[in-house]
Parts: structure tokens; sequence; C-alpha cells
């Protein structure tokens, strides 16, 4: 009898633990630019990418429930700020993640902050989000404008293209990059000429290119991204800027630019990634099943895309950790806490002022008859190790950061 009452009371005991594992349940947001000149960046395929985190982690986590929506931001931090302001308020939603236009992540990062809830950027780059804009409750993940500057700007110089000229989208990812890599190129020799500042989504870079050109500028700086990097590079090509003795820097390429343009077009290409799909088998093998979830065979993951996939992962780890807290700041502490380990990215921390650390890759675009298979865009030039790829801490005025 005693015994029965023993298993009896050991099963109610398992029970109850089973119900209480299965109380841990988020809900994660993916905003992005589902339709626009960062859709092929972000937009659907990072939302593929959340899903295949959460399908690995559920499925080792079996008690752990994870819902996701998705967003079009727009490319307007209002649209942007709306949805998400809706999200955290009526429609419990936990983390946010991806946002691809640095505009809009840094309305987004605010919110977050004064909503007590998790923000992950993968997408957007201003050097900001970890600097004098940092916060708490926001986790820079992937790439920065720092990291792209002081990768390709300070290669650039180093091999002799020691004077600048900048085409630069007009918004604060833009601005940001602009900034940051004629610092690096400056801090290393050389000499910024001029700079023209460009709409965002440009379909005509005809006037910007001549000034362009009348500079002489041994560098043209691309401080863009997407269909603005593509427009301008294929504009170039017409222009005759390569074949005048000028070169482009793609200041901030994805693997989705190259495919799009064509190796034909963007062959020689030197930029900086931290993530490339065909870098090694894991790569490869998360490459397959994402092309299978997105439904997209011709089309290969950026960069963002891993980082979805790797921040995802990371803030389930935390949310168990901490048995389903919900305090914004208190998951963004133990994902600071707890070091960072994925298929993706590998091991890495995150540092006080919410920056990502891992290493870069300083990368070219392939001649067409250099590339075996499709897909295979860049050679490796170099590695940039995770201690040298991001601003040192101290500088970059993180009110988070003490002394």
């Amino acid at each position: 009898m005693k015994r029965l009452v023993s298993l009896s009371a050991f099963a109610a005991l398992l029970m109850a633990g089973t119900a209480q594992a299965q109380q841990v349940s988020v809900k994660i947001g993916v905003m992005s630019d589902m339709s626009s000149l960062y859709a092929d960046i972000g937009g659907p395929g990072s939302t593929a990418a959340a899903k295949l985190a959460i399908a690995d982690f559920v499925k080792a986590n079996p008690n752990v429930k994870v819902d996701l929506v998705s967003a079009d931001h727009q490319n307007k931090a209002d649209v942007g700020s709306g949805v998400v302001n809706k999200w955290y308020d009526t429609e419990n939603v936990d983390l946010v993640i991806d946002v691809p236009n640095s505009g809009v992540a840094l309305a987004v990062s605010q919110i977050a902050t004064t909503k007590n809830k998790v923000f992950i950027v993968s997408g957007a780059a201003a050097s900001d989000l970890t600097g004098p804009k940092c916060s708490p409750n926001t986790v820079h993940w992937t790439y920065d404008t720092w990291m792209l500057a002081n990768g390709t700007g300070k290669a650039l110089v180093k091999t002799g293209g020691d004077t600048w000229f900048f085409l630069t989208a007009d918004y604060a990812f833009g601005h940001a990059l602009e900034r940051d890599t004629a610092a690096a190129v400056e801090a290393n020799g050389g000499k910024v000429l001029g700079k023209v500042r460009h709409p965002l989504n440009t379909n005509d870079f005809s006037s910007f290119l001549l000034q362009a050109q009348t500079s002489k500028a041994k560098i043209v700086g691309l401080a863009n991204a997407g269909g603005d990097t593509i427009n301008a590079i294929k504009a170039g090509a017409e222009f005759g800027i390569v074949k005048g003795g000028q070169k482009f820097a793609g200041l901030l390429v994805f693997a989705s630019d190259v495919n799009a343009m064509g190796l034909a077009t963007a062959q020689g290409l030197t930029l900086t990634e931290t993530w490339y799909w065909d870098l090694n088998d894991n790569n490869r093998a998360w490459t397959k099943r994402w092309q299978t979830e997105r439904a997209a065979a011709g089309k290969f993951p950026t960069m963002v895309q891993a980082g979805v996939y790797s921040g995802v992962t990371h803030y389930l780890k935390a949310v168990v950790a901490l048995k389903g807290a919900k305090d914004g700041k208190a998951v963004v502490a133990q994902m600071k806490k707890t070091p960072t380990d994925d298929p993706l990215f590998g091991k890495g921390t995150i540092r006080a002022d919410g920056r990502k650390i891992h290493d870069a890759y300083l990368l070219e675009v392939k001649a067409p008859a250099e590339s075996k298979h499709p897909g295979d865009f860049y050679k490796l030039k170099a590695t940039i190790p995770a201690a040298e790829a991001f601003r040192p801490l101290k500088d970059g005025n993180c009110p988070l950061v003490s002394g």
C-alpha cells in the first residue's frame, strides 16, 4: 500500500513538473522589409530562418512553446513603431528580431527599452545601437558599420586605395557607415575627397556617379545596401567607373546582391561579412534546409538571415534558463552572461554594450571563370578575429559601460 501511495505521489509530481515545464512559452516577431530593396537581405528569408531555429530548439526542448509572427516595416520608422507597439502591448510578443533599416531599428530599440521587452538586431547596421544609443534590452547580433568600415575600408587603403568618394544612402544607416568608413580611411593614411547622398531606394544613379567620376578618387565607397548597391554598381558599369581606373568598395554587400548582379558585374568587389553560406559544411547543410523552408532553390541566405537563426537560438536558451521569464532586461542580461554557441556562428560572446562578438571575413567576389558551382561567390582574403572585428568596448560611448 505504501508503495502504491509512493508511486502515485511520484506520478503526481512528474505530472506537475511536466505541466510547469509546458508553461515556458514565448512569442517572437520578425520585423523586416518584406517587399522592397532589403527584402532579399532579410524579409521572408529571415522568417524562414526563425522557423528553423524554433523547430530545432523545440525538438530538443519539447516543453517549450514558441509562436511566431512577422510584419513588413516598409522602411518607415512610424510604420515599424506602430506594429511593434501593438505587438508588445496587445499581442504578447516577447522578442522582436531582424529589422534591416537603422532608422526603424533605433526606434524599435527605444520602444523595447520603454516596455522592457527584448530586441535582437540582425538586419540593421548602425554602430550607434551599441554606442550612444545602446540599451539593456537590445542585442546587436550580426554586423555593424564599424565592422564593415574597419574590414573593407582599412584593407583597401592598405592596398593602395587611399582616396575615397562616398555614395551614401541618406538616412541613419548610410550616415553611420560613411562616418565609420571615413574614420577608418583617414586613420590608415587615406583621404576622403568628397561625398554625395542619395534617397533610399534610388533607381537613377547617373548624377551621383558623375560626381564620383569627377572627383577622380581611386575608391567609390558605396555606403548603401540591397537594391541601392545593386543599382549603383550596375549603373557604374554603364558609366565605365571600373574601366576608368576607379574601383567600387561595396561597404555592405550581401550574397543576395551578388546573386542578383551576377559575377560578371560584381567580380572584384571587396567586402566584409560575418557569415557566408559556402564557408563550411555546417553552413552548406543549413542552407539546404533554408532553401527548402524558403521554397527558394535559386536563392542563397545572407548573414542577416543566419543571424536571425543564431539570435533566436540564443534567446530561447536564455528564456529556458530563466524558466520562461518575461522581464526583457533580465533575459538580455542572461544572454550576455551565457557564452553563445550555435551551428552557424560557433562560439561567441555578448558584451556589456549588447554587441555580439564573432569573427568577420574579408572577401572578394570571384570572376565567373573562378566559380565552381551556383552560389560560389567569394574568395576568402582574410579572417578578422572576433577580438579585432568590432569596435573596442571602451570606444563606443555606451552608457551601460562604466569607466
